[in-house]
């Protein structure tokens, strides 16, 4: 298909016809709980829905925002103008196969590393205390406890919604690093499997109530999206905006909380921006006290890159 050949946003609204919702607010969708709302927006159920979004994208040449479980994302208050896509239950199935696991691209993944762990397998209790999808896991590598969804990924189905791919690609062609994916933002995890080791069913689930109890003695609760930046080679990102005297600092209805620097909460009722202007200034802070530049690790969308420091 040809630029010209696209046709215009209102295709889009013709070829997902009892599927689309105009003006969803994606706030109650994220773990922060603020941001605007989506010009268009689909779930996803069956195979036949993606096929029918993929061609409506690609007709329509409009943008695309996937949508995990929102546990990793910041939408700007004045919302996105495209389509947003979540997967829904159809994506959510767990099939454990002898050592491999197929999980579909929204299924959570403390759901997964229980089921794993009740098959008396291991390798992904960590998993856990992450409250994201297997999707969005994917797609940052995420990870935690010494471990990441590299360290057992064995495949994945991707579907391109903006190009005429689909298919099962090998865990070495999402070249996975430290937070980050070869995925582009149009990608969609329908699936990935898992190669996990034969454990012990106790000890497994042992060490998920211990990553449990670390993880509620150690970092905050509320309205956050988990870490705010990725560490820094041989430091921790929380440990420098600590040094750098931000633990605590507050811009608006956003303040870096005070049980863990590297996570900024969000009132009720807040703004975006608030938290935005918050990693603004916490990345300056950091900056000026120790010479380092933080780097998000929380997805914004909506927003300008963040303005350079120390120029």
């Amino acid at each position: 298909m040809t630029p010209g050949d696209r046709g215009s946003p209102g295709s889009l609204d013709e070829d997902l016809a009892g599927l689309v919702t105009n003006d969803v607010p994606l706030g109650p969708l994220t773990t922060y709980r603020v941001g605007g709302s989506a010009g268009r927006f689909v779930t996803v159920e069956t195979d036949d829905d993606l096929r029918r979004v993929a061609f409506a994208v690609r007709r329509s040449g409009a943008s695309v925002l996937v949508v995990g479980k929102g546990s990793n994302l910041l939408v700007a208050d004045g919302g996105f103008d495209g389509l947003a896509v979540q997967l829904g239950a159809g994506f959510a199935t767990v099939t454990v196969a002898g050592t491999m696991v197929r999980a579909g691209g929204a299924a959570a993944l403390p759901v997964v590393a229980r089921r794993t762990a009740a098959a008396g397998l291991t390798g992904f209790e960590w998993a856990v205390g992450v409250p994201g999808s297997v999707g969005g896991a994917v797609r940052m590598n995420a990870g935690g406890h010494g471990s990441d969804m590299a360290a057992s990924l064995a495949r994945v189905r991707v579907v391109d919604l903006a190009g005429d791919e689909d298919g099962e690609v090998t865990a070495d062609a999402m070249e996975l690093a430290y937070r980050s994916s070869a995925l582009a933002p149009h990608h969609v995890v329908a699936w990935a499997e898992l190669d996990l080791g034969v454990g012990d069913r106790l000890q497994a689930e042992a060490e998920i109530s211990e990553v449990v109890r670390w993880r509620r003695a150690n970092q905050p609760g509320g309205q956050n999206a988990g870490s705010v930046f990725t560490n820094p080679r041989g430091d921790s990102a929380g440990r420098l905006i600590d040094a750098a005297g931000a633990k605590g600092l507050r811009v608006g209805t956003a303040q870096v909380s005070p049980k863990h620097a590297n996570f900024i909460q969000a009132d009720d009722g807040g703004l975006a921006a608030d938290v935005w202007d918050l990693m603004v200034e916490v990345r300056r802070r950091v900056h000026a006290h120790a010479g380092v530049v933080l780097h998000p690790e929380t997805r914004t969308v909506g927003f300008p890159p963040l303005p350079e420091v120390g120029q």
